[in-house]
């Protein structure tokens, strides 16, 4: 099972923050597989919301439906399925004083056949924890 962590500081405000990465829509801009991520659902954000999440990594397309399991200024958790993997994406938040410290953990279970990609996709999800550090960075401001 892959495990992906990483904690890094943004300029912009907790709420902020917050606020921009609750909507796993954003994902477009700032996770580097997501190709497309459509919400579901409709009204305010919150626990329940649901996306939907086309992502492409070396070559390797999948689809995901992600669900907001968790909103609150301290932490969001999103849980994405599909036949052959579950993803848990985790966020907690801290006030810094340059900002707000995140720490982003992604863990990935694979099912069936799709366990043999284990080691291959950790270290291929080393890189883009790194590359989504960058991109948030940017981004939240």
């Amino acid at each position: 099972m892959p495990t992906v962590s990483r904690t890094f500081i943004v300029s912009a405000a907790r709420t902020s923050v917050v606020d921009y990465l609750k909507d796993f829509g954003n994902a477009e801009e700032w996770e580097p597989g997501t190709r497309a991520c459509h919400r579901l659902d409709d009204g305010p954000i919150d626990v329940g919301s649901r996306w939907h999440n086309t992502s492409k990594l070396l070559g390797i397309s999948t689809e995901l439906v992600y669900e907001l399991t968790q909103l609150d200024l301290d932490r969001l958790q999103f849980v994405g399925h599909n036949d052959t993997a579950t993803s848990t994406d985790t966020l907690t938040f801290r006030d810094s004083p340059d900002g707000t410290e995140i720490t982003y953990t992604a863990d990935i279970v694979f099912h069936g056949a799709a366990k043999l990609a284990d080691l291959p996709a950790r270290l291929l999800f080393e890189k883009v924890g790194s590359e989504i550090v960058t991109n948030l960075t940017n981004i939240l401001r």
